[in-house]
């Protein structure tokens, strides 16, 4: 590796517009701790060129003892006036999770922790690249962490380092030792973005530490129709009475939404619909050739709930002894490795599918991705960060009852606006771009779940999410699977979004283009070749998708005027160019490789290459 690229122990960062930080460091009151040395051992990895993989302890050499109150380690560097970042850590702004690093950007701390009351964890490394330079850092641990990864731009220069804060200061005697978690700094080739570190992390986890990438069954890759549109007051008949339509139009899943269960952690059936209401519903998909998932949103208790009130041993308690809450659905935590949580969870999947007849389940709430740890003495834990290390655990379980329950049983988590808990990816089938702010999240969220788990379905999500509520481009474009939540023949009366969202004759029009579209080229399945174009500084935003004997280019921008685009990863003979989501498809031909094409368009350009 190169190591110009990183600081050695004793050096500063060289640039007045900050305060001298060595690479290493221990910190009490934002001073850096005297009389500690750092002992620092590095390796580089055989199998993964770029990546350093590093080990910190510090050592009080002193003869006095000495308060720690955080320490930061691998700091690393990028110069330049604008730098890309990859920053996937979760907080209730629900921000993208690759932004550009702009001159106003000062400081983002992206802890791995609970940054809300419901909102926590991520992806355990942080990316910065410009179109010279291309570094990363992250953790090199088998578990969640509850470290921060915080990236700073000072003056030029934006660096980012692995800090972990103590929640009370660490005393370190003469003599002691205090180690940090294991980290890497990653240096990937100059021209890529976050798709080659993500996938060299994705295969060294693997590699080293037994991480397995999900396999999604041929299920999870059918387009889904979602009774959500219906809203939380839906009934049987409604949902019945839309199925002929869904058929018509070629969705093959049903999602039963929120909406039928008493109260969250009562997960019986209200009034109005019943256990006969919910068999005769799935009775009913079943007849029309579609299979049913339902939505689910586990690990929740609302306080007046029969579960919180008569079973209080599942319930997460936080270090002042009150619950935690998960302020969406103004409920309680139920601990996740929590031995009674865990039975009462496997016993409901086991009603969900064998008594009500379901094929899958849409996990749903950023509360999902990670939970604080846990000191209730009813879940057995050694400490109460094992609640946030072990949470994977619970996926495991659930996936592991599903599936026993009912084999190829799909089962989608949907951790609402946070960056995935990388941890939990290998007990999931179904990836979703988990209510997109944009069509810009819906692409780059696509993009990294292609990076880490090639072989994961990614449900874009209703298609009404995405910018202007019809952007079937940016779903099908990267490879999506496309859904929505129409109603039809008529809304419910007490729904309150979009307009009831009926079935109008533009939206059906639409629909009946892309749905065959989706089915025919069938992008989903293919394999995606993130490393073809730079999401930061390649224009237009690119991606590339190898299906069969074609291959895929979707190009997204405002608007582009006949500036030339070049079409990478062609060899060297003619190809057949084809508009193939034009009203009136246009082909023409083009001589590899790398040809360059100039079209002119308005969002968005797809084309397929044979």
């Amino acid at each position: 590796m190169n190591k110009s690229h990183l600081l050695l122990l004793s050096a500063l960062l060289a640039t007045s517009a900050c305060s001298p930080i060595p690479v290493d460091r221990l910190v009490h009151c934002g001073m850096t701790v005297k009389d500690v040395e750092a002992v620092v051992s590095e390796q580089e990895s055989e199998d993964f060129p770029g990546m350093t993989l590093r080990s910190v302890a510090f050592v009080n050499t002193g003869g006095k003892p000495v308060k720690v109150k955080a320490m930061e380690t691998s700091r690393i560097e990028v110069p330049g006036k604008l730098v890309w970042t990859f920053q996937p850590s979760s907080t209730p702004e629900r921000l993208d999770w690759a932004i550009p690093v702009k001159r106003a950007f000062y400081h983002k701390r992206n802890f791995l922790g609970m940054n809300h009351s419901d909102y926590g964890g991520g992806i355990p490394m942080v990316i910065l690249w410009t179109a010279e330079q291309n570094i990363s850092v992250g953790l090199d641990e088998d578990r969640l962490r509850l470290v921060s990864i915080p990236v700073r731009r000072c003056g030029k220069k934006t660096s980012a380092c692995i800090r972990q804060d103590f929640h009370k200061s660490i005393v370190l005697e003469p003599g002691d030792t205090l180690h940090a978690y294991n980290q890497f700094v990653l240096e990937s080739p100059a021209g890529s973005d976050f798709f080659g570190p993500l996938r060299t992390f994705s295969q060294y986890m693997q590699k080293n530490h037994g991480w397995q990438p999900p396999v999604s069954p041929d299920d999870a890759y059918e387009p889904v129709w979602c009774a959500w549109g219906y809203e939380r007051n839906f009934t049987v008949d409604e949902v019945i009475g839309t199925l002929p339509k869904v058929v018509e139009l070629g969705f093959k899943w049903v999602d039963i939404d929120d909406g039928y269960q008493v109260c969250e952690g009562d997960w019986e059936t209200n009034e109005r619909i019943t256990d006969d209401g919910m068999r005769r519903m799935t009775a009913a998909v079943h007849d029309a050739g579609l299979k049913a998932k339902i939505w689910w949103c586990p690990l929740a208790a609302d306080p007046e709930s029969r579960l919180a009130t008569e079973h209080p041993e599942m319930l997460l308690v936080q270090h002042d002894g009150t619950h935690e809450k998960i302020s969406w659905w103004d409920s309680w935590y139920l601990s996740p490795v929590n031995p009674y949580t865990q039975q009462y969870t496997h016993d409901l999947v086991d009603r969900f599918i064998l008594d009500w007849g379901m094929d899958g389940f849409k996990l749903d709430g950023q509360h999902l991705n990670l939970c604080a740890p846990d000191y209730n003495p009813a879940s057995g834990l050694e400490y109460p960060e094992e609640s946030c290390e072990r949470m994977p655990e619970f996926y495991a379980g659930l996936i592991g009852r599903a599936t026993e329950d009912r084999p190829g049983a799909v089962v989608q988590l949907c951790p609402c606006g946070d960056a995935v808990n990388f941890f939990i990816l290998p007990y999931i089938n179904q990836a979703v771009a988990s209510d997109p702010t944009s069509s810009r999240q819906i692409r780059q969220k696509r993009r990294a779940y292609a990076a880490m788990c090639p072989d994961l379905a990614y449900y874009a999500d209703h298609v009404e999410l995405s910018d202007g509520g019809l952007d079937f481009a940016s779903q099908i474009g990267v490879g999506g699977v496309i859904g929505t939540k129409f109603t039809w023949p008529k809304p419910n009366p007490h729904a309150e979004q979009n307009g009831g969202s009926l079935l109008t004759d533009e939206k059906e029009a639409l629909l009946r283009k892309w749905v065959p579209i989706y089915r025919e080229k069938d992008l989903s399945r293919g394999e995606y070749l993130g490393e073809l174009y730079d999401y930061g500084f390649d224009k237009p935003e690119a991606h590339v998708i190898r299906q069969g004997d074609a291959m895929y280019y979707s190009f997204y921008a405002p608007k582009w005027n006949g500036e030339p685009i070049v079409l990478r990863g062609l060899e060297a003979r003619s190809y057949t160019v084809t508009e193939y989501t034009a009203d009136e498809p246009v082909s023409y031909e083009v001589q590899g490789p790398d040809p360059v094409i100039n079209p002119v368009f308005t969002a968005n350009y797809l084309i397929e290459v044979k």
